[in-house]
């Protein structure tokens, strides 16, 4: 399922206009950016959380030349599925 099929879906079942959809799945989407770009975590009920770790720097191996190279320090974006979302996903 892409963005778009979400937007025709809260067309389909909102019967909002097109913009009006895109706007609020975009402003939606936009929320959890900056919330998980301050550091915190998005907790949606029934569905999963999102959360920022913080990755240390390391040396990692190019598996094809066993050649060594630093990965830098980074944030990434965790996503634990809650449990009806796991119980809906394994029916």
């Amino acid at each position: 399922m892409t963005k778009l099929d979400i937007i025709n879906k809260v067309i389909e079942e909102m019967g909002l206009q097109k913009p009006k959809a895109e706007e609020a799945v975009e402003l939606v989407i936009d929320k959890i950016k900056q919330t998980l770009s301050n550091g915190e975590p998005v907790i949606l009920r029934r569905f999963g959380s999102f959360s920022v770790r913080d990755k240390n720097p390391r040396i990692g191996r190019n598996p094809k030349t066993g050649e060594e190279a630093e990965i830098t320090a980074r944030r990434v974006v965790r996503f634990k599925s809650g449990k009806h979302f796991r119980d809906a996903a394994n029916k």
